[in-house]
C-alpha cells in the first residue's frame, strides 16, 4: 500500500484521542510520525483567549512535529452547523476566526486550512447560502495567500444538509473560487467521504487531481484504519501520486482499538518524511 510514495500526516482530532489533545502531537512524534492535522481545537470558540493559542502553538513546536492542515472554525462538527461559513447567523464567526487560524498557521509553517461548507438552513435559500459562502472562503483564501497557504473545499458525508456531497460539487465551488482570483483554492479528497456517499471515488481522482490540494483516508464502511473496510486505497493513492500530486495523505479515521494498535498496518519507517522525500 505504500509504494506510492506520498508522506503521512496523524489527524489528532481522531488519532490519539486516549490523552488530552495538547499531549497528542507529542504523542504522534512518539509513534512516528513527524506531521500533523488538528480540526478546529476549540469547537465553541472562533477566537479562543490568546493563553490558549499560544499553548496550542507550544504543543506543536515542543514536539517536533510539522502541523499540515488545520481546520477553520466550524461549530460542531457532528451537529446541525458542521461549517458556518455559509449560515449566515454565523458567518461573523467564520470572519472573526480567519485571522486566529491565518495566525496559528503563519507561527507554525501550516500550508492548508479546512474551510467547511456548512449545512442548509431554514431560514436563507440555497442561493443566498451558496453566494454567502463564496463570499466568505474568498476572504478566507486573501488572508491564506499571504502566508502562501492554500483554503481547501471538502465534500463531506453523513446524514445531515450539506451540500457538497460529491467530487464535482466541492470541484465546482473551487472553480468559482479560482475563476474570481483565488488561485489557492483547492480540494481536498477524502476517500472515505467520497466513498460514504456513493460518488465513483476513481472517477473524481482522475476527474479532479489536478485541483487537489490535500487528501485524507479511512476505510469504508466504518471510518476506521485501513484494512477495516473494502476501499483499496492503496491503488487510488498510486492513482493521485502518478496524476501527480505530491502533498499529505492525512490519517482521519475513527481507531477500531486504541491508536497505537490501529496503526500496525503502517511500518514505523513510513510514518516519518525524510529530507530526501519532501515535497518540491
Amino acid at each position: 500500500m505504500h509504494d506510492h510514495g506520498l508522506p503521512y500526516a496523524a489527524n489528532c482530532s481522531l488519532l490519539f484521542t486516549e490523552r488530552p489533545l495538547l499531549e497528542r502531537p507529542a504523542a504522534a512524534r512518539a509513534a512516528g510520525f513527524d506531521a500533523v492535522e488538528f480540526w478546529w481545537p476549540w469547537p465553541e470558540q472562533p477566537v479562543p483567549a490568546d493563553a490558549d493559542v499560544d499553548a496550542f502553538v507550544r504543543a506543536v513546536r515542543n514536539a517536533g512535529v510539522a502541523l499540515v492542515g488545520l481546520n477553520f472554525f466550524a461549530g460542531n462538527l457532528t451537529g446541525p452547523d458542521c461549517g458556518v461559513l455559509s449560515i449566515p447567523a454565523r458567518s461573523q464567526q467564520f470572519r472573526d476566526n480567519i485571522a486566529v487560524t491565518v495566525g496559528i498557521g503563519e507561527q507554525l509553517g501550516v500550508g492548508a486550512f479546512n474551510a467547511l461548507y456548512g449545512n442548509r438552513v431554514d431560514d436563507a435559500t440555497a442561493e443566498e447560502q451558496d453566494a454567502l459562502a463564496r463570499e466568505n472562503l474568498a476572504l478566507a483564501c486573501a488572508a491564506a495567500a499571504r502566508i502562501n497557504a492554500t483554503v481547501l473545499v471538502e465534500p463531506v458525508s453523513g446524514p445531515k444538509p450539506y451540500p457538497l456531497r460529491t467530487a464535482d460539487d466541492a470541484a465546482g465551488v473551487v472553480a468559482d473560487l479560482r475563476a474570481a482570483g483565488a488561485d489557492n483554492a483547492a480540494l481536498l479528497c477524502d476517500l472515505f467521504h467520497l466513498a460514504n456517499n456513493g460518488d465513483d471515488v476513481d472517477a473524481a481522482i482522475a476527474a479532479h487531481s489536478k485541483i487537489v490540494g490535500h487528501v485524507q483516508i479511512a476505510d469504508y464502511p466504518g471510518r476506521g484504519e485501513p484494512g477495516t473496510g473494502q476501499l483499496p486505497l492503496g491503488r487510488q493513492l498510486h492513482a493521485l501520486a502518478d496524476a501527480g500530486y505530491r502533498g499529505w495523505v492525512a490519517l482521519e479515521y475513527v481507531p477500531t482499538t486504541d491508536t497505537e494498535t490501529s496503526l500496525a498496518w503502517l511500518p514505523v519507517e513510513r510514518r516519518a518524511r525524510t529530507r530526501t522525500e519532501e515535497r518540491t
